[in-house]
C-alpha cells in the first residue's frame, strides 16, 4: 500500500491531528445510520418471513395433492405412488371443511375442521410439537371405521324401467332386447285402451241408474255426540303467552354433554388456544360441531345440517393467531361422517426432506400421476399471497432505507472534494517529486474506503446490538393485526453482510469522481495560485 495509505490517513484528520475532522465525522455518521437502519429492517422483515413460514409449515404440509372432484376415494392408491418419490418423507390423507363450533352459550363460526389420520399425521405435520395441554392420545376411538357410502351403487331410472341391469352385466346383453319388446307391447296395449274408452262410456250410459243411497242428516250426527258439561273457558281467558325459554326436561331432550359417561365415549378433538379462550372450554369439555354449509345435495333436494358432539382432548398453540382461532383437528373418520361420500378425502398432504425442493418434488408428482383430474401445490403456491407480500415489503423498505446510505455517499463525495480543493498544493508537490496518477488516485480511494469501512463497522455493531435488544425484550404485537404476538428478528449473516457490502461499494463508487479529478491535476495548476 505504501505512502498513499499514510497520506490518506493524514488527510482524514484535521490540521492539528487531534481529532477527526467534522466533515469526515459527518460522512462516517451518515454511513453508520444507513447501515444500522438497513440491518435492523432486514433482520425484522426476515424474521417475519421466517416466523410465518415456520407457523404455516407447522400446521400445514409441504406439498398437497388435490382432486378436481368432491369424490376422492382412490387416495390410498395415490399415496402408494407418492411414497416412492425421492425426497418425500411422509404422506397422509386429510379432510377439511368449514364448521361451526358451540360450547354452552358461545359459538365460533368459520372454523375449519381438519380430519387427520392419527398414525400418519405426525410424519407430515408438527402438530404434536405445538400441543400445550393434553395429548393426542384418544384422537381415534378403538372401534372407529371409515363411514360407508349410503345407497351403494347409483340408481339409473331408465335402466330400471327397461330392466337392463347394470352396465356390462349379462342382462345388458341377453335380456335387453326382450325387455324393450315388453315395454313396446305395454305402450300398444295402453293405446288400444284409449281407443275403446268411448264404447265403454256409451254402454255404461245405456244401463238404468242405480238407486242413490240417502246421505245421513248432519243434525243426526251432531245429536249423537255427548253434550259438553262444565266450564269450557280456560283459566286466564283465551289470551295465552308462550314461555321465553323453550327448555325441555332431560327426560324429553337429554343433553349428552351433561353426562360424564357419554362425554368419555365421544370422539376427540384438538382446538387452538385462542379458540379455547373464546369458547371458554378446557380439557374434557364437550363441544358441538355443526356443518352449517351442508344443506344442498344434487338430485336429493335439501338436507338438514349435521351436528356431532366431541370431547376436547388437547389444546395446541401454533403462535399464529389465524390458526389458533380458526382451526381444529379430529379423526379422519369422524370428519368424513359429516358428508355422504363415504371413505373419501379432500386431498393428500406430504412432507419433504428439504422445503426448498418442494416445488421440484410437486412437479415430479404431477408427472407421476399424469392425470388432469389431480392438482399438486407446494407450500409457496398455497400461501403465495402472504409470502409475496412479505418479500415486496422487505425489498421496498430496504430500498427506502438504502437511500440513507446514498445520502451518506453524497456526504463522502463532498468531503473528498473539499479535501482535494484544500490539498491542491500538496497534490502538486507530490506529482512534482514523482508521484504517479495512480498513486494520487489511490490516496483518495483509500480515504473514501476508510470512511465507508469505519461507518459500516460501527453501523453493523449498532444494528447487531439493537437486534439483540429486540430479541431479549421481545417487543409485543397485536396478534389480531400481525397474526403473531411478538416482534420477530432473524439474525442471519446475510442480514449483516449484505448491507455492509452495499455501503462499502457505494462509498468507493462515490469517491471515484473526486479521486480521478485529483489524479489528473497537473503540478502547474496546483501551484499556479501560489
Amino acid at each position: 500500500m505504501g505512502y498513499p495509505l499514510t497520506v490518506a490517513l493524514r488527510y482524514l484528520a484535521s490540521k492539528k491531528r487531534s481529532m477527526i475532522s467534522i466533515s469526515t465525522a459527518l460522512a462516517i455518521g451518515g454511513v453508520l445510520l444507513g447501515v444500522a437502519a438497513l440491518t435492523i429492517v432486514m433482520s425484522v422483515t426476515g424474521g417475519f418471513q421466517e416466523q410465518f413460514r415456520e407457523k404455516v409449515l407447522g400446521v400445514n404440509a409441504h406439498v398437497l395433492v388435490l382432486k378436481y372432484s368432491i369424490d376422492f376415494r382412490e387416495y390410498r392408491d395415490v399415496m402408494k405412488k407418492i411414497e416412492g418419490v425421492p425426497g418425500v418423507v411422509g404422506v397422509a390423507p386429510f379432510v377439511i371443511n368449514p364448521m361451526m363450533v358451540t360450547h354452552s352459550e358461545r359459538t365460533a363460526t368459520g372454523v375449519l375442521l381438519k380430519g387427520v389420520d392419527p398414525e400418519l399425521m405426525p410424519k407430515v405435520l408438527d402438530l404434536p410439537e405445538h400441543i400445550v395441554e393434553g395429548s393426542l392420545a384418544g384422537l381415534r376411538r378403538p372401534d372407529a371405521q371409515p363411514p360407508e357410502r349410503p345407497g351403494g351403487v347409483l340408481r339409473d331410472p331408465l335402466r330400471e324401467e327397461l330392466d337392463l341391469g347394470t352396465p356390462g352385466s349379462s342382462s345388458d346383453r341377453d335380456g335387453g332386447t326382450e325387455s324393450l319388446l315388453k315395454l313396446m307391447r305395454r305402450e300398444v296395449d295402453a293405446e288400444m285402451r284409449k281407443q275403446n274408452e268411448p264404447a265403454a262410456v256409451a254402454s255404461a250410459s245405456a244401463r238404468p241408474p242405480a238407486p242413490a243411497t240417502p246421505a245421513p242428516h248432519p243434525m243426526s250426527a251432531r245429536a249423537a255426540r255427548p253434550a259438553v258439561q262444565g266450564e269450557v273457558t280456560p283459566s286466564g281467558g283465551y289470551k295465552s303467552r308462550l314461555p321465553d325459554d323453550d327448555d325441555l326436561p332431560d327426560s324429553v331432550d337429554p343433553d349428552p354433554c351433561k353426562s360424564p359417561e357419554q362425554i368419555a365415549k365421544m370422539p376427540g378433538i384438538v382446538i387452538g388456544r385462542t379458540l379455547a379462550k373464546q369458547l371458554a372450554v378446557g380439557l374434557g369439555d364437550c363441544v358441538l360441531v355443526t356443518s352449517p354449509q351442508i344443506g344442498m345435495s344434487f338430485g336429493s333436494g335439501t338436507r338438514a345440517p349435521i351436528a356431532k358432539s366431541f370431547r376436547v382432548i388437547s389444546v395446541f398453540e401454533a403462535g399464529f393467531d389465524q390458526y389458533d382461532s380458526k382451526l381444529v383437528y379430529t379423526d379422519l373418520y369422524e370428519a368424513q361422517a359429516f358428508y355422504e361420500y363415504g371413505d373419501s378425502v379432500t386431498g393428500v398432504e406430504m412432507k419433504v426432506a428439504d422445503i426448498d425442493d418442494a416445488h421440484a418434488i410437486a412437479r415430479k408428482i404431477d408427472v407421476l400421476l399424469d392425470n388432469g383430474i389431480y392438482h399438486t401445490m407446494d407450500w409457496r403456491e398455497l400461501n403465495h399471497g402472504l409470502f409475496t407480500a412479505l418479500l415486496i415489503q422487505q425489498i421496498g423498505m430496504s430500498f427506502v432505507l438504502g437511500l440513507i446510505i446514498l445520502v451518506a455517499a453524497c456526504t463522502v463525495i463532498a468531503t473528498i472534494v473539499m479535501v482535494v480543493l484544500e490539498k491542491k498544493k500538496e497534490i502538486a508537490v507530490l506529482k512534482a517529486i514523482g508521484a504517479t496518477n495512480d498513486a494520487v488516485l489511490m490516496i483518495f480511494l483509500y480515504q473514501g474506503g476508510i470512511i465507508g469501512l469505519v461507518g459500516t463497522a460501527l453501523g453493523i455493531a449498532i444494528g447487531w446490538l439493537c437486534c439483540r435488544f429486540l430479541l431479549v425484550y421481545s417487543f409485543p404485537l397485536d396478534p389480531k393485526v400481525y397474526f403473531i404476538s411478538r416482534l420477530p428478528v432473524s439474525m442471519h449473516p446475510l442480514e449483516f453482510v449484505l448491507p455492509a457490502a452495499v455501503a462499502i461499494a457505494i462509498c468507493l463508487v462515490a469517491t471515484i469522481f473526486p479521486a480521478m479529478y485529483a489524479a489528473k491535476l497537473r503540478p502547474a495548476d496546483g501551484l499556479r495560485a501560489e
